[in-house]
């Protein structure tokens, strides 16, 4: 019942993913339609809807909305982040997913590791930074938060 069991990406209007955005794309949710943890903590006396739960994510007015229903299509919850606090390591991340990418192609597998080690760091740093915002409007397992995180670089850079 504390689980999202669908999952909308709006990116309309992006630019389309490059092959490996788009894979990271579908195996970030795979992994979370799989395994996730998505409780809505009970607001202002009232207890929040039971999920499971679909869950839309889009970027509106350079905010991110996460908008929350039940399978019944009854609302649940919808919340909006700013952007901001997730730019930078954003930025980071799609660099170093660049330079991992490139490696993968060329270079030494020591090298290949020390990247990815790099990489993994900063998608914990993010997916960190998710929770962080998060807080008080849903409570979201690491695991959660890393797949969740991913799907964010995807619609914050359009693809």
């Amino acid at each position: 019942m504390t689980r999202i069991t669908h999952i909308e990406l709006d990116d309309a209007g992006l630019p389309p993913p490059t092959p490996e955005i788009a894979q990271e794309r579908k195996v970030a949710i795979f992994d979370l339609l799989e395994d996730n943890s998505f409780v809505l903590p009970p607001r202002e006396d009232r207890n929040a809807p039971l999920g499971p739960y679909h869950l839309g994510l889009s970027i509106r007015e350079k905010r991110l909305v996460f908008d929350v229903n039940t399978e019944a299509s009854e609302k649940a919850a919808e919340f909006h982040l700013s952007l901001g606090p997730f730019r930078q390591v954003v930025k980071d991340y799609f660099q170093i997913c660049e330079s991992y990418f490139e490696a993968v192609k060329t270079a030494a597998p020591s090298q290949i590791e020390t990247i990815d080690m790099a990489r993994r760091g900063i998608h914990n740093e993010g997916s960190r930074v998710l929770q962080e915002r998060l807080e008080g409007k849903v409570d979201i397992d690491t695991d959660t938060a890393r797949r969740l995180f991913t799907l964010i670089c995807v619609l914050h850079f359009g693809g």
